[in-house]
């Protein structure tokens, strides 16, 4: 029986390779000469700190532009509050949002149900298996899922007839 998995994921080497890249174009630009501006990332948060809220906005749109230019969808990142840190600099840390919730999981079995479509949903815990008698009807299912505006980031992976 044909199936495919919907997962949401990210590749935490490539947003890695983005934060290296922000630090050396930190380290690089002339307006942040002599700034204690930095990144740094530990499992699924990603922690920057700099001088003012000006600086660390420019830290955040630096962080954005080099995770577009690695192919990571900045959609699984999710900003935080801009908080004080010591010694007058600030922090804001980045979550890095990774599976499927179970609120999304369920919204999205309700939109395969009310389309009709001839398919099973089987959610299996941050991740989703989609399966059906035919071919077609998963790549319609695809295709629904698509232009249904989640809040995250999906995948649709493990095509198998």
């Amino acid at each position: 029986m044909p199936s495919f998995d919907i997962v949401s994921k990210t590749n935490l080497a490539e947003i890695d390779n983005a934060i290296n890249g922000a630090l050396k174009e930190i380290s690089n630009r002339y307006d942040f000469k002599e700034s204690k501006s930095e990144i740094k990332r530990e499992n699924d948060l990603i922690e920057m700190i700099s001088d003012d809220n000006y600086k660390i906005d420019q830290v955040q749109q630096i962080l954005r532009t080099y995770c577009v230019r690695r192919k990571v969808d900045t959609g699984f990142l999710e900003f935080q509050k801009i908080e004080d840190a010591a010694g007058g600099l600030v922090k804001q840390k980045v979550n890095i949002k990774q599976g499927i919730s179970h609120d999304i999981s369920k919204n999205i079995n309700k939109d395969i149900k009310s389309s009709k479509l001839k398919v099973q949903v089987e959610i299996r815990g941050e991740e989703m298996r989609v399966s059906g008698k035919k071919r077609d009807m998963l790549q319609e299912c695809i295709e629904l899922i698509k232009s249904s505006n989640y809040s995250i980031p999906l995948q649709f992976i493990n095509f198998r007839d």
